[in-house]
């Protein structure tokens, strides 16, 4: 669980210090009380990659008290969905990043008051913050049809009309005045397209619920139907042809990895391997919950415990680190994007225990919550395009890892055998993508040749 970094406090009145005095008088006085802290919660960097992160939601609201370690808000990092906590009592005095909103880490998202008389100092110290943050405000990757702030909105109704920092109009929310809604209702508005300033709450005190929500959806689909009926139809996929989408956040994280591994020296080496007995295990173990996957990674980390070169990493262009662990991470695809959950010890966890592990990645990474050690400490990656029934590709190598291994498709093959007949055999295609600083062909030509001997003959996968 990840948590907030609050690193400073703003009192209300600053202590006296006179150097003119001597040290003995200075020191004789009473301790000035300070009356207030008011401290920044900040944008935490949720990954070593991550340089901003995107408010999915604030699990408390402002003027709610505050208990050390409760979770306040959900960080989109540049990976995955994260719960993040307080370190301090207090109160969530100011929000200055509404949900939606995208700010830098370490930047300031919202104010936290020890006590309830400094929740007023704090809402004034994040107007002052917002009218000096309101000219270098930093870049906004928010879909294209989003509203883009306009200078003076013609809003009649406070003195100051600067919207807070970074923040975005999103479905919670009313020209910047936060809309009363239960959390399933806003979850729910976003799901079914719904502006909630238009929603007429009938919950207690006016709160906007679900029911209201499915109401608003329905009436909205049927005004649609009725005054839209030439609206361009969209392709069998869903994607508006000549649209223009901007990156996610994950997305806009893999871009800079592959930008990044242009800069590594890389080679490609391939191998042909007979998977007859592998699938054979397969097929036999199956029922018990194994995967495909994990026999794999499980083969993989095998021959890299025979071959700790092929393991190795390179960070700094003038070393190479010996990885102590061998951690298999397998990519995955996920809506939006591509992560690689990482099968720790692979080498050391037996076979149902692995498979079983990531199957719960694999879930966690599609609900986007993977925690920072179960996405960023692999030292070997698996890629595989098997199951679409892909014979053999190239991968490209992730930043910070020495091979990625690209995995096709297992196929009938026809083969001559030893003794000169014509036979068939089941056969796939590994490409391995490796860092040419550290590893060199030889290496992975005999890292290849074990794990062929190991997948041929594999025994030694169900210890």
């Amino acid at each position: 669980m990840a948590q907030l970094l609050s690193s400073s406090f703003t009192p209300t009145t600053t202590s006296l210090r006179r150097q003119s005095q001597p040290t003995s008088t200075y020191t004789s006085r009473r301790p000035h009380q300070i009356h207030a802290k008011i401290r920044e919660i900040f944008m935490p960097a949720l990954s070593s990659t991550m340089t901003e992160g995107k408010i999915v939601s604030w699990i408390k609201s402002e003027g709610d008290k505050l208990n050390k370690g409760e979770s306040v808000v959900v960080v989109e990092s540049d990976k995955a969905d994260m719960d993040v906590e307080t370190f301090y009592d207090g109160y969530l005095a100011a929000i200055m990043v509404e949900e939606g909103g995208v700010a830098a880490v370490g930047s300031a998202i919202a104010l936290l008051a020890e006590t309830e008389d400094e929740i007023a100092v704090a809402l004034s110290k994040a107007k002052d913050s917002s009218s000096s943050a309101s000219s270098p405000s930093p870049p906004n990757p928010t879909p294209v049809e989003s509203k883009t702030p306009e200078p003076a909105p013609p809003v009649p109704q406070v003195p100051t009309p600067v919207a807070r920092p970074v923040a975005l109009t999103h479905p919670a929310s009313d020209g910047g005045k936060r809309v009363v809604a239960s959390p399933y209702a806003k979850k729910l508005a976003k799901e079914l397209n719904v502006d909630l300033s238009g929603v007429v709450g009938s919950g207690p005190m006016g709160q906007v619920v679900a029911k209201d929500v499915e109401a608003a959806a329905v009436a909205t689909a049927v005004g649609v139907t009725t005054a839209e009926p030439s609206k361009p139809q969209p392709t069998p996929s869903g994607v508006e042809l000549g649209s223009v989408v901007p990156f996610t956040t994950i997305q806009g994280a893999v871009s800079r990895n592959m930008v990044e591994s242009l800069a590594v020296p890389t080679f490609i080496v391939g191998y042909t391997i007979t998977t007859d007995a592998l699938d054979a295990l397969y097929k036999k173990i199956k029922p018990k919950g194994v995967t495909m996957t994990a026999l794999l990674a499980k083969a993989t980390a095998l021959a890299l415990a025979k071959h700790p070169v092929v393991n190795s990493s390179c960070r700094d262009g003038k070393s190479f680190t010996y990885n102590s662990n061998i951690n298999v991470a397998v990519a995955v695809t996920i809506d939006g994007g591509l992560i690689t959950p990482v099968l720790q010890n692979a080498d050391k966890v037996d076979i149902y225990s692995l498979s079983r592990k990531w199957k719960e990645l694999v879930d966690k990474a599609r609900a986007k919550r993977l925690q920072p050690h179960e996405y960023n400490t692999g030292t070997f990656t698996l890629s595989n395009l098997g199951m679409f029934g892909v014979d053999r590709f190239d991968a490209i190598l992730p930043p910070g890892t020495g091979a990625i291994m690209a995995v096709g498709a297992s196929e009938p093959t026809v083969v001559a055998t030893k003794d000169g007949r014509i036979g068939m055999k089941t056969q796939m295609q590994v490409n391995v993508t490796a860092d040419h600083r550290v590893i060199y062909g030889a290496d992975l030509a005999q890292f290849l040749q074990t794990l062929a001997k190991i997948i041929e003959d594999p025994k030694d996968l169900t210890f």
